[in-house]
Parts: structure tokens; sequence; C-alpha cells
């Protein structure tokens, strides 16, 4: 399948709360960047706050200025992409977002002969995978492929930099994060596949690395496709194979009636509680966030982790800076022509992503690594 070669040209669209330096990166790397909004003042005035004075133009005059191999960065909600995707294919032009994989986008990409569809390549879904490929390659290179017990544990969360009563602080849109809590999950524990139709009940307390702080992690969507795509050896048994959500100890707790809320299944019950929940906890801009990213893997006597525990300043959000820094480097490859058409995840191998990794640390993020 041949990749059309990049314009140079890249289409930001968004300027909203996962929109941070990552975009400095791609002003840098294209020759030409546009931010694409809604509301252009307001999104002038968001990008100003973080020292950001791209092009700003009104989002509903992008269809007509896409071309042939421009890249579109869709920071949208991710049932926006789709739309986005349709008129890249369309143009011959080249798409990525931070979101998952969904079965439209996925169908979607099947049919882009000369479309790059890069997706996942944010912080979760994104970095974490680019440090599982590099922990099952180094397991398989120390133990090997043949017989073994392996526990594997991937978890992320955006927290308030200083705990507060509700143990959370929204960093992306309220309905968002009201309705992820009602996918159903499924994961490995004890050896058996675990199923979860309300995740916050299997939530655990965990302390991500010996004698540090407790967090609370219940588990996130389905897990077990990820074993495949981890490049997990098939003479390994899992034990433990999770992708799961970190939360402040006592979130659980605090979060009790929104829970009561979501049993309900009601959606217009639990869109207004979503309104009713962005007034009561707002961002001021005095707000400091934090991430906090684990990804560990232990097989037999072997293991190895690593760490990631970032916190915003006065310029920009840690979660801004981690979602858009891995989709600022999905956008340079695929500008220099190193991603190739059809759809791609955030880097399907051990060597891309130590790759990524590499210039990700040049960008200001890096990891620590632990357990070997």
């Amino acid at each position: 399948m041949t990749t059309r070669s990049a314009s140079g040209t890249v289409h930001w669209i968004g300027a909203g709360l996962s929109t941070g330096s990552g975009l400095r990166a791609v002003s840098e790397a294209a020759e030409r960047t546009t931010v694409w909004a809604r509301d252009p003042d307001r999104a002038r005035t968001r990008l100003a706050a973080v020292d950001l004075h791209n092009d700003v133009r009104p989002l509903d005059d992008l269809e007509r200025a896409i071309r042939p191999g421009d890249v579109v960065v869709s920071m949208v909600p991710a049932a926006e992409h789709a739309r986005w995707l349709r008129l890249c294919i369309q143009a011959g032009a080249h798409f990525a977002c931070s979101s998952y994989a969904s079965p439209e986008l996925t169908g979607l990409a099947t049919g882009a002969s000369q479309t790059t569809v890069l997706t996942e390549a944010g912080l979760d879904p994104g970095l974490d995978h680019l440090l599982a490929h590099v922990l099952v390659a180094d397991a398989r290179d120390k133990v090997g492929d043949g017989p073994a017990q392996a526990w594997f544990h991937s978890d992320c969360g955006g927290l308030p930099a200083q705990p507060n009563d509700f143990r959370y602080r929204f960093s992306w849109a309220p309905r968002g994060v009201l309705h992820a809590l009602r996918e159903p999950a499924r994961y490995i524990e004890d050896g058996e596949v675990r199923q979860a139709s309300e995740p916050w009940e299997h939530t655990r307390r965990r302390s991500l690395v010996d004698g540090g702080e407790t967090f609370e992690v219940y588990p996130n969507r389905d897990s077990l496709p990820f074993q495949q795509r981890y490049g997990f050896s098939r003479g390994w048994h899992l034990q433990a194979f999770c992708r799961g959500t970190i939360r402040l100890d006592g979130w659980r707790a605090a979060w009790g009636p929104v829970f009561e809320v979501l049993r309900t299944g009601d959606d217009e019950r639990i869109d207004a509680l979503a309104v009713e929940l962005a007034a009561r906890y707002p961002t001021g801009p005095t707000d400091r966030d934090r991430v906090v990213l684990s990804v560990t893997l232990r097989v037999d006597d072997w293991a190895g982790g690593h760490m990631l525990d970032i916190y915003g300043d006065e310029r920009e959000s840690a979660m801004a800076r981690c979602v858009s820094l891995p989709l600022a480097v999905g956008v340079e490859d695929i500008l220099s022509g190193r991603t190739p058409a059809g759809l791609t995840r955030a880097a399907e191998d051990a060597v891309i992503a130590r790759r990524w990794l590499a210039r990700l640390a040049e960008l200001g993020i890096t990891t620590t690594e632990h357990g070997t």
C-alpha cells in the first residue's frame, strides 16, 4: 500500500483541555500549521494563555481547505473523528488522533489506500502502549518465549495535584468521564478472565511502586485484545493482565452518589449530573493537575516497570502535555513519511516505541524505570 507524501501542512482541530505543547512541536515540524475551532476568539485566548499564537480559523471552513497530503489532527470528542476521517480519505489527506481506534474508524481505515490513519497516540491510549512494547521485548530477550508465568498491569490516571474532597479533578468533559465509567471491562486476575459491568465495583487499592503512595485502580475497558498487540509470548501463562484507571485513595467512597446515578442507566439523568458536577467542581486558573502512569511486567523471576508522575504548572496542565506530545511525535512521523497508509496505533513494535520515547525525552517527558 503506497502512502501519499505529506504536503507539510497540518490542520489542528480544537483548542481544548488536551491541546498543549504538542501543538508547538507540530508547528515547528510542519511548514504550515492552522488551528480550526468553533469559536476562534475563544481558541485564540486559550492558546495565548499557553504562549501559542497559531493562525486560528472557523471550523466550518476547514472542509474546503483540506488538500492532498495534508495532515488533519483531530482533538475534538471521539464521536466526531469519523466525520473528519471520511473527509481526509476523500481529499487524500492523512489523519491523526489520540483516541481509541473505534470500529467505525477501523472500518474507514480499511479503505484508505493512500491515507495514514494514526490513532491511540496520546497518553492512555498512547504512551502506555510504548512502555508495554518495550517491557515485553525486554522480557522476551531475558526470559524467552517458553512456558512461564506472567503478570502485567498498565495503570493511568489524571488526578488533582492537591487532593480534594471529591478525590478528582476533571481534565476532560464530565459527560465523557461519566459515560466512560459505563463501559464494561474485561481483564485477567488470578489466572482467570473477569467481567466487570460496573468497573468501579472492581476497584483495588494498590501501591504502584513498592513502599510508595497508595492509589485506587479499576479496570478500563477490555484488556484482553492487548495481549496480542503487545507481542506477549504464547508460552506465557497470564496470571494477571489488566489495563486500569488510577484514582486517589478514597475516590470510590467519595463518588458513591455518582455511581447511584450511573446504575440507573438513564442518559438524561447522567447528562444532567455531568452539568451539575462541572459547576460544582470547576477547574480554575490556579488549579494544578497530576498525571500518573505505571506499566509493569513480571515473567517468572524477571520483573520490569516504568513510572511517569508529572504535575501541571501555571503554563500548561500535565494532561495537555502528556496527551499532545505523544500525538505530536506521531504527526512528525507522518510528515517525514515513516508511517504507512492504513490504520496505525501508537508504535506497533518495540523499535519504534524506543524511538518515540527518546523523542519524548527530548520534549520533556521521561519515565522512571524500576523493578528490574
